[in-house]
């Protein structure tokens, strides 16, 4: 078998991932001959259409995989059978390797191995210029009142909107190069169909369903939904959050209502919800990774508990500042809530948020497969 994988498997170009690669095929090489999971969720119909497993293929198919623990649970072949099969750890393994390649540029690739450092690192520095420009200003400005009263809102649009502006171009180059690996075509030439179906798949979490809708295997044998639910409410609290800035940005430059907003507004609202959403969410998350069973988990650098951390601390002293209004202690918070989010926009660009994208357009591909059969 190992000849013939040399035989029918590409080159991997960094030689430290060599080995790596190999067991990759070697696995999908058994599992496409078994085919005993294959409706347990998109990976396995993905890889029987495939002979060979490459590079590019087994970075396709391990963003694919949401690392539900079913496969290995029932696998024949799982330890201690001679054959080791294990589709979720080794495609952990190979996904943390993929968000470093098709980083951009390729230098950053080193915040994405040294993941938790660079979070720690990031959020330090990004709340000591915060803290160092509040003190310098004296902690007042003159455009507003709340938290505008420390640092402007014009300060705060200058800053991160050249940090966004920096994250789109670093999504292009990376996503690009991610969209070429899995052979999509433009992105007008998918069909609306294939977009619909992707979407419900990303927005349902469908892949953690287990293939039979019971959830993960975190623990052994039994399945949980509460991996997919922590997932749902930390990815739509995100979203929640997404429109509570979007709305704040319609109210302060299309209606002339800038912040501080009351309570019953709709920025407000979806600001609450969603922080609150991600409080649970991420707490929930953090708690499952810790909880997993260790023959399916891979060390990752603190890639994972990175982004959990700061989307769980962002919340909370977002939650925390119009609590502190008018107290010694907003500025603060502010400052330290601002360090967070410059250093989760980093996270946005060379981190496991990247995962998410992905693992979207894995998800497409996938579906656009599945058109053309």
């Amino acid at each position: 078998m190992q000849d013939e994988l040399t035989q029918t498997s590409a080159p991997v170009t960094a030689p430290n991932l060599l080995p790596l690669y190999e067991e990759s095929a070697r696995i999908m090489t058994i599992c496409n001959a078994c085919r005993f999971c294959e409706g347990h969720c998109a990976v396995f119909p993905a890889m029987e259409q495939r002979l060979t497993f490459d590079r590019e293929t087994v970075d396709y198919l391990a963003n694919l995989c949401h690392q539900c623990g079913a496969c290995y649970q029932h696998c024949q072949y799982a330890d201690p059978h001679e054959f080791n099969v294990n589709v979720p750890r080794v495609f952990a393994e190979v996904r943390h390797s993929s968000y470093a390649h098709y980083a951009w540029p390729k230098g950053m690739a080193w915040a994405i191995r040294n993941a938790g450092r660079f979070t720690i690192l990031t959020t330090l520095l990004a709340t000591a210029f915060f803290l160092l420009g509040v003190t310098l200003s004296g902690d007042q400005s003159s455009e507003g009142v709340g938290f505008y009263a420390v640092i402007s809102h014009n300060t705060m649009v200058t800053i991160f909107s050249f940090v966004g502006w920096l994250i789109l171009l670093v999504w292009y180059f990376s996503i690009r190069s991610f969209w070429l690996t899995t052979a999509l075509p433009g992105i007008f030439n998918i069909p609306l169909p294939v977009y619909r179906r992707a979407m419900v798949s990303i927005l349902t979490l469908k892949n953690l369903d287990g293939g039979h809708g019971h959830g993960c295997y975190q623990q052994g044998e039994v399945a949980s939904q509460l991996r997919r639910v922590f997932h749902q409410m930390t990815m739509y609290g995100f979203l929640f959050c997404f429109v509570a800035t979007s709305l704040g940005t319609i109210y302060h430059y299309g209606l002339s209502a800038p912040a501080p907003y009351d309570w019953l507004t709709a920025p407000k609202f979806f600001g609450v919800t969603g922080g609150v959403s991600l409080l649970v969410g991420c707490a929930g998350l953090w708690w499952c990774r810790r909880s997993t069973e260790q023959a399916i988990e891979t060390e990752d650098g603190g890639l994972g508990n990175s982004l959990i951390g700061l989307l769980f601390f962002t919340s909370l002293t977002g939650l925390a500042l119009p609590l502190l209004k008018g107290t010694e202690y907003l500025a603060i918070i502010l400052c330290l809530h601002l360090g967070f989010v410059l250093a989760l926009f980093l996270n946005f660009a060379w981190g496991k948020f990247m995962h998410s994208i992905y693992r979207c357009v894995a998800l497409l591909a996938s579906e656009y497969e599945k058109l053309r059969q």
